[in-house]
């Protein structure tokens, strides 16, 4: 009897230290991925083995650039949830310089692509799939972008492990598994069914889990673009001239030839003026302060300034008061976040189109005083509009008469009283990867890859996948007057990577993926870190809440009035003050999202990593 009592004692006190060991502060939680912990450099992404990709170069002097492009890479060629013909958004650091840039490598409307184009097809917006939901190629030239302009490798180094990839690698069951389910579709387009089925006509037609995953037209194609820029440094060019050079050959020569007859065969609308054309953007960020932390994203022609939005609103609130994920916690963050998301729906866009978007205005600190006061504390304004944001700059809106109409131009509401079915979930969290990177250099790297993702039209015998973005821009002006498709425009997108810097120092690079998703979950997992003391890993994992009252930037661009995602872990209490406030309830056993980020640990000179529960994210430190 002794001996039993001793040894459930040692159990129970084996158990209460294993918890303790796994709970990194005061916050009462445990995490079931450890914290990555590193030094001289961190990568993190998608998948294992492109976080592999990322270590092989920084172990060969690599810095985060480098490396994040080298990642980049790996994951294009998994098809974890992207590929070549996709789009990249990234923010950067320069320790050198001292700034954070941004990288627009977002792709355009090819042409011929206007809205009388597709509403003659008979559709409300552009598809979700095939070479009609393709905007123009833009990952290739922002890695090549990237890398010439701030790495220190050639791209024959970056590339390698990739294209060593292409020659075949054991694919995993979810990438495997994507594939099978999305066959009927991948079966339109004869040069994806040559890739991705090798088992046509079999009963599982797509490769089985840890089979060799072979993607010969796209090894050809990568074998070009370091062909050429050997070619190039032979002839005494730089590094940077010699990168480019593969990046006009990918843009203007054979690879971009064989582009755009792949994608014409196929129905769609890129041709080779289209990819000439087309260039990537180094850009300003926006920013906003929110106590003291600079939070920088993306322009407007991303749904990034959301996030800034919401800050703006939620400094004026004592949110560590509230306690975290309370019910009047969770309800002022969903009204502050209908709003934020109301004026992205009506007023976001590509500035390099007219009309100009009142960014100015809607990032005002004044601004974001006036929001908050149309917030009910008590119940859920199901109704939300669009603000006024022309006063802050000094300007009439001239579109006030079309505002007070907003909402009605579309049968857009989900009616399913279950809740969000399947498609509408399918449709709303369109998933993609992040890839985040630091050195001892002091580069960081945040990047939202997407674009081209399983099932995906290959163009032509590139082994290139299209991007599927054309889906998010609108058809009619009532909805959106600067998000209308044009050519040459770029689509307002839901990717937005993220860096934070506080006392002039890099305070911590976080990005996720999933759609409308991003930059809700990417609030909350600030403020978890801001506001209630959370380690990076815990913020990753800690339950979060979803709203789904904004207009999906995917398929049928539905939204659910009131629908709120709770985490199962919520108390009954909560569930029913929420539910009182006039909330459709619905539940996931995760909730915080695939998110990755690196968190700056300045006082003992090293990095911490963090890669919530969800999926096969994970990264490597040293």
């Amino acid at each position: 009897m002794k001996i039993k009592f001793l040894i459930s004692s040692l159990l129970f006190i084996a158990v209460c230290l294993q918890i303790q060991a796994q709970s990194f502060n005061n916050f009462p939680v445990t995490t079931q991925k450890p914290p990555l912990h590193g030094k001289h450099w961190m990568g993190i992404t998608g998948k294992p083995l492109a976080a592999t990709a990322g270590a092989m170069i920084f172990s060969k002097g690599g810095n985060a650039i480098d490396a994040s492009c080298a990642m980049l890479a790996a994951t294009c060629t998994m098809w974890d949830v992207l590929s070549w013909g996709g789009e990249t958004q990234a923010l950067i650091y320069n320790p050198k310089t001292k700034k954070v840039i941004a990288i627009n490598a977002m792709g355009v409307a090819p042409t011929g692509a206007t809205p009388e184009f597709y509403r003659g097809k008979g559709m409300k917006y552009p598809p979700e799939y095939g070479p009609l939901a393709a905007t123009t190629p833009g990952t290739a030239g922002g890695l090549m972008t990237m890398l010439a302009e701030y790495g220190t490798m050639s791209l024959k180094d970056v590339l390698a492990p990739a294209m060593s990839m292409a020659e075949g690698y054991p694919i995993e069951a979810q990438t495997a598994n994507s594939i099978e389910r999305g066959k009927d579709e991948i079966k339109k387009w004869p040069y994806s069914t040559k890739v991705f089925l090798p088992h046509l006509g079999q009963k599982r037609e797509a490769p089985d889990a840890g089979e060799i995953f072979v993607q010969k037209d796209l090894l050809a194609t990568l074998q070009k673009l370091v062909d050429t820029e050997q070619q190039a440094l032979k002839k005494g060019k730089s590094r940077k001239e010699a990168i480019y050079a593969a990046y006009d050959r990918f843009y203007k020569g054979d690879i971009a030839k064989e582009i755009a007859r792949g994608t014409q065969e196929q129905g769609g609308l890129i041709t080779e003026q289209d990819l000439a054309n087309w260039k990537v953007k180094i850009e300003e960020p926006l920013m906003t302060n929110y106590k003291g932390i600079e939070v920088y994203k993306m322009q407007q022609w991303t749904q990034g300034p959301v996030m800034l939005q919401a800050l703006n609103m939620l400094e004026n609130f004592d949110l560590k008061g509230m306690g975290y994920n309370s019910s009047r916690y969770v309800h002022t963050l969903y009204q502050v976040m209908n709003l934020a998301f109301a004026d992205r729906d009506f007023y976001y866009g590509d500035p390099a189109f007219a009309p100009a978007e009142p960014m100015k205005g809607l990032l005002s600190k004044e601004y974001a005083k006036e929001r908050i006061k149309l917030i009910d504390l008590e119940k859920n304004d199901p109704k939300v509009m669009p603000g006024d944001p022309y006063p802050f700059e000094g300007k009439k809106n001239p579109y006030s008469d079309q505002i007070k109409s907003w909402g009605n131009f579309q049968a857009s509401v989900n009616q399913n009283e279950n809740g969000p079915g399947e498609r509408f979930m399918k449709e709303f969290t369109a998933g993609t990867t992040s890839v985040e990177a630091a050195d001892e250099e002091g580069w960081v790297v945040s990047i939202t890859p997407s674009g081209g993702w399983v099932p995906a039209c290959i163009a032509g015998n590139t082994g290139v996948g299209l991007s599927q973005r054309m889906q998010s821009f609108v058809l009619d002006a009532k909805e959106n007057p600067f998000n209308v498709m044009e050519p040459g425009k770029r689509p307002r997108v839901t990717l937005t990577p993220s860096l934070a810097m506080k006392d002039g120092k890099p305070f911590l690079s976080f990005a996720k993926q999933a759609g409308d998703e991003q930059d809700q979950l990417l609030l909350q997992f600030f403020l978890n870190i801001v506001e209630f003391g959370m380690t990076v890993q815990e913020s990753t994992e800690a339950p979060s809440f979803k709203t789904l009252q904004m207009y999906s930037s995917f398929g049928a661009h539905e939204k659910i009035p009131g629908g709120l995602i709770l985490n199962e872990a919520m108390p009954d209490w909560t569930r029913k003050e929420l539910a009182q406030k006039g909330y459709k309830l619905s539940y996931q056993p995760r909730t915080s999202g695939p998110i990755n980020a690196i968190w700056f640990d300045w006082q003992h000179g090293s990095f911490w990593g963090g890669s919530s529960n969800h999926g096969e994210d994970y990264g490597i430190g040293w």
